[in-house]
């Protein structure tokens, strides 16, 4: 897993309407990159669904939380949809895991991404790592707020 102090891998990726999204886009922000294996499983629906709860957290930190999984946009669109989460959702799709791999969240014998938290400063230095157990595990929101 990328460690604290290294300068995120920049990406670009499709959001869950298809509209490229790159690291540079939140330069001079914080970013919270979450990192989960697939969407409509019910483990990454508990999640999402916690995370929603520290929105206004968040908010009031000056963070920005942004979602990816090897899914589609197409998938994220209606995972956001059903969950009813405003959360952006990128598609680390094609070529498969490739973000996830450059943050080292990839894990190559299943095709997902480990559930992991990364939160970057707006300079896109990684301030603070997070990363279950095992991708059954839902990371805390609490730990989120500690970290910010």
């Amino acid at each position: 897993m990328i460690e604290v102090g290294q300068k995120a891998p920049d990406f670009k990726l499709p959001d869950h309407d298809g509209k490229d999204v790159s690291l540079a886009d939140f330069a001079g922000r914080r970013l919270l990159l979450v990192f989960y294996p697939l969407d409509f499983s019910p483990v990454c629906t508990d999640q999402l669904t916690a995370f929603r709860e520290i929105v206004p957290e968040l908010d009031e930190a000056g963070v920005e939380m942004v979602g990816i999984s090897v899914d589609s946009a197409f998938a994220h669109a209606a995972f956001r949809e059903k969950l009813g989460v405003d959360t952006v959702l990128l598609a680390d799709f094609e070529p498969k895991g490739k973000v996830a791999s450059d943050f080292g969240v990839y894990l190559d014998g299943a095709g997902i991404a480990a559930r992991a938290l990364v939160l970057i400063d707006g300079d896109g230095v990684v301030e603070w790592v997070y990363e279950t157990d095992t991708p059954a595990d839902i990371p805390p929101p609490s730990v989120i707020l500690e970290a910010i």
